[in-house]
């Protein structure tokens, strides 16, 4: 009997069941940590700590594995978009040019 899905890797998109998330699991598709901010359904981006769980402790590495009481999987795991601010900077000024 297959487990149940109960989230996907921030990085390359896999599914993940429960026994995916342990704090030492990495993803079979990529092999990035399973149980880390980038694949919580608290994190976002710009928050204070890119947590809007107000009581989480800061975590300085969002694509490590940590150990947060707070981890809850996310279906919908932020992206693994790593582009630089200037980057993006650049992209939004192409937009504008005539």
């Amino acid at each position: 009997m297959s487990e149940d899905i109960i989230g996907r890797c921030w990085h390359c998109g896999a599914d993940l069941t429960r026994v995916d998330f342990g704090r030492e699991t990495n993803c079979l598709g990529c092999g990035k940590p399973t149980r880390c901010c980038r694949n919580c359904r608290f994190y976002q981006r710009g928050r204070s700590n890119d947590c809007i769980e107000p009581m989480a402790e800061e975590v300085t590495d969002k694509q490590r594995a940590n150990f947060c009481g707070f981890f809850d999987p996310s279906l919908t795991p932020a992206s693994a978009d790593n582009r630089s601010d200037e980057s993006l900077r650049q992209a939004a000024d192409d937009l504008f040019q005539p």
